[in-house]
């Protein structure tokens, strides 16, 4: 089943972007031909051996490939000053022209694919193509945390698995699951972006986490709807939230921020006091059909 997938998947993506026609990107050159040319153009200078490396490529195929090239007066060759059995390959100023009229073509190419395709579809792309890599070379990459504001259908999704979530990991009832989606709600609706904003943190192009700056009162910003998924924990994405909440609080004019949270959330409770809040009140209540200590932490801006 997986080996089937992959090469019904490598024949989808090989017609995708034209790569079995006789010409890519409508030129006199073949795929190998055009790769051979990118390599010597990133780095300027190779001999045949380097090449062969780089590329995987049979010796004899490779030789043809550089003649063609070499009589079209694209590259030249010459021996190695250090080492008379090796030849050096690199552009002429023609193979220059020539890469470079290809690497335009082939970013047009690429930009017509995604021009249908919406932003946060480009970042699962982008994702799933790093994961493939990792998958087949057995590194994982840097994940790198990417803070955006909510985009039609974000609000929805932070309903959605703070209720999800917290029912499961706290055992809070759907009770709080509606208080999220008024706090949700309001913020659609009539939120002052000169001083209230919300911010989706993503990584390799998917939401994992999410904080909402709301005024509380005048000259008082109120830090609402911190959430970081399960798989993304340990990565800083909670700590990057509050830190850009805190940023545009200062710049909004705010003079201080407070929240309100549940002592058991011990990993948010950490991050709150690492940013500098503080602790102000501790209350037992039943809420959200559990027993909690509410806290109000604040923060001078």
């Amino acid at each position: 089943m997986t080996v089937a997938a992959v090469r019904e998947f490598n024949r989808y993506y090989t017609n995708l972007i034209g790569v079995l026609r006789a010409g890519l990107h409508d030129s006199a050159y073949s795929l190998a031909e055009v790769r051979v040319l990118y390599e010597l153009a990133v780095d300027s200078a190779h001999d045949t051996a380097e090449l062969r490396r780089l590329l995987d490529i049979d010796a004899g195929y490779l030789s043809r490939i550089l003649g063609r090239l070499e009589a079209d007066g694209l590259v030249a060759r010459s021996r190695s000053a250090s080492d008379a059995r090796r030849r050096h390959i690199e552009l002429t100023p023609a193979g220059r022209e020539a890469f470079a009229a290809l690497d335009a073509r082939s970013d047009e190419q690429i930009a017509g694919l995604l021009a249908s395709v919406g932003e946060v579809d480009r970042r699962r792309l982008v994702g799933a193509m790093a994961t493939i890599r990792s998958v087949f070379e057995g590194v994982l990459p840097p994940r790198a945390v990417v803070l955006r504001p909510p985009l039609p259908g974000d609000l929805g999704w932070v309903v959605q698995r703070h209720g999800a979530l917290y029912a499961a990991e706290y055992g809070l009832d759907v009770t709080f699951e509606a208080l999220v989606a008024r706090i949700a709600a309001d913020y659609a609706t009539s939120h002052d972006p000169r001083t209230e904003a919300g911010w989706i943190a993503e990584v390799d192009g998917a939401p994992v986490g999410s904080i909402f700056c709301v005024r509380a009162d005048e000259g008082v910003a109120k830090l609402r709807l911190l959430f970081v998924e399960p798989s993304a924990r340990g990565m800083g994405v909670g700590g990057a939230l509050v830190d850009e909440c805190v940023r545009f609080a200062r710049r909004a004019g705010y003079r201080e921020m407070v929240l309100y949270t549940q002592d058991v959330l011990l990993a948010a409770r950490r991050i709150y006091q690492r940013a500098g809040f503080v602790l102000e009140s501790a209350t037992p209540a039943f809420v959200y059909g559990v027993n909690v200590v509410e806290e109000q932490w604040r923060l001078s801006l």
